[in-house]
C-alpha cells in the first residue's frame, strides 16, 4: 500500500507561482510513476503532468497540453517526494490537485485507471 500526502497549495493572483509537493511512503519510490490530476468545479478530473524513472532513461515527463510551458513536474527520489512548480497560473487552472502513483513504470501515463494509489488532494486557487 502506498500512502501520498500532497501540500502546498493555497490562494494565489494570474500570474503568479505555487509549488506542490506530494510526499510518498514506500521502499521502492524510485520505481513508481507519478502523476498530478486536477479536478475544477463541476468538471471531471483531468490528467496534469507525469513523471518516471528509470536508471537507464532517468526522468521522463510528460504535460497536458494546458499547462505545458508553465508548470513543471520533478522527484527527489532520496525523498519520495514529487513536485509541481506552476508558474503563470490562471483562473483556469483553479482546482483540487491531486497526486497518483502507480508501482509500474509507465510512459505518458495519462489516464486516471493507470494509477494505483491517490492522495486526498490539495485546493488550488487562483484569482483574477
Amino acid at each position: 500500500q502506498v500512502q501520498l500526502v500532497e501540500s502546498g497549495g493555497g490562494l494565489v493572483q494570474a500570474g503568479g507561482s505555487l509549488s506542490l509537493s506530494c510526499a510518498a511512503s514506500g521502499r521502492t519510490f524510485s520505481t513508481y510513476t507519478m502523476g498530478w490530476f486536477r479536478q475544477a468545479p463541476g468538471k471531471e478530473r483531468e490528467f496534469v503532468a507525469t513523471i518516471s524513472w528509470s536508471s537507464w532513461s532517468g526522468a521522463r515527463t510528460n504535460y497536458a497540453e494546458s499547462v505545458k510551458g508553465r508548470f513543471a513536474i520533478s522527484r527527489d527520489n532520496v525523498k519520495n517526494t514529487v513536485y509541481l512548480q506552476m508558474n503563470s497560473l490562471k483562473p483556469e487552472d483553479t482546482a483540487v490537485y491531486y497526486c497518483a502513483a502507480t508501482v509500474r513504470y509507465r510512459l505518458e501515463a495519462t489516464g486516471m485507471s493507470e494509477y494505483d494509489y491517490w492522495g486526498q488532494g490539495t485546493q488550488v486557487t487562483v484569482s483574477s
